[in-house]
């Protein structure tokens, strides 16, 4: 049987748990207020292990995730507030622990899944490769909310091709989702990784006409901007679709109007253009290309 999530995307979204994961040891002050409103760093710990246990469910569970959810367009809300006031009194050490157990068996039930498979979510079913990109979306956006209260230096790294991997085949249902007509063709996006590596999906011959360039700070804009790239975006497709660019399960989440009934979150900042951890010679910000 065919494993419906590709190894290397298990792996990366491994290291991206691992990696959060040692911001959060024995000791750490859970109360500590992070720039995400209302949400300290026990908050944001909690959200996350909901979102792995709903993932588990939602992959390995389907029939009772749909039972316990049947209007599934209502969003995650109530569910993943619940999460975080059952857990807003538990020391460190046992979170951290719940926290383990509840990643360990997202990541089985994704091991278990099958290619053909279906998920449901809150939002259109999808696939489970595409759950599981959009789980380093959170924990680099959560990670980030972390490593900003404990004042640590976060240097992107390349497993953030899969953020923009699911803004890229999410294009045509952020404008379906707001009831805007599809642009004729998918855009190209170009991308050169942290590490030097080039990254890149859609059509070669996107229209190159009309650029604009902007600078950015943190699917699409998730992990594009994530990264901290200068964004280049050609012709007026390109510059529709980030602005419509949208990853999240939630149907209603639309960048023009938050997240509904979860904490206002400020815009990711980028990393200093030097930090001690950046491989020498690395331009800062990477270019990022964005062309229809």
């Amino acid at each position: 049987m065919d494993c419906g999530v590709p190894r290397e995307l298990l792996d990366d979204l491994t290291a991206e748990f691992d990696s959060l994961r040692t911001l959060v040891p024995s000791g750490t002050n859970l109360r500590l207020p992070t720039p995400a409103v209302g949400w300290d760093v026990g908050a944001g710990v909690s959200h996350l292990i909901g979102c792995d246990l709903l993932a588990e469910e939602a992959v390995g569970a389907p029939g009772e995730f749909r039972r316990a959810r049947p209007a599934t367009d209502v969003g995650p809300d109530e569910p993943l507030e619940g999460h975080i006031t059952a857990r807003k009194d538990l020391p460190v050490e046992r979170l951290r622990q719940e926290w383990a157990d509840a990643f360990a068996a997202m990541l089985r039930a994704f091991t278990s899944s099958r290619r053909e498979q279906r998920v449901p979510w809150f939002g259109p079913p999808m696939s489970p490769a595409t759950l599981a990109t959009a789980r380093p979306m959170e924990y680099f956006v959560h990670g980030q909310d972390v490593a900003d209260v404990l004042k640590i230096v976060r240097w992107p790294t390349d497993r953030l091709r899969h953020v923009c991997h699911l803004g890229f085949v999410t294009f045509e249902f952020s404008f379906a989702n707001r009831g805007l007509p599809v642009p004729p063709s998918p855009p190209r996006v170009e991308l050169r990784l942290p590490s030097g590596r080039s990254w890149a999906r859609g059509p070669e011959d996107a229209d190159a006409a009309d650029s604009a360039q902007c600078a950015t700070a943190g699917g699409w804009k998730a992990g594009c901007r994530g990264t901290g790239c200068r964004e280049h975006r050609r012709g007026q497709g390109a510059v529709a679709a980030l602005e419509h660019a949208h990853c999240a399960g939630d149907p209603r989440c639309i960048p023009s109007r938050g997240y509904p009934g979860l904490a206002a979150r400020r815009r990711v900042r980028a990393p200093p253009r030097d930090p001690p951890s950046a491989p020498s010679g690395t331009e800062w910000p990477p270019p990022c290309t964005v062309r229809i």
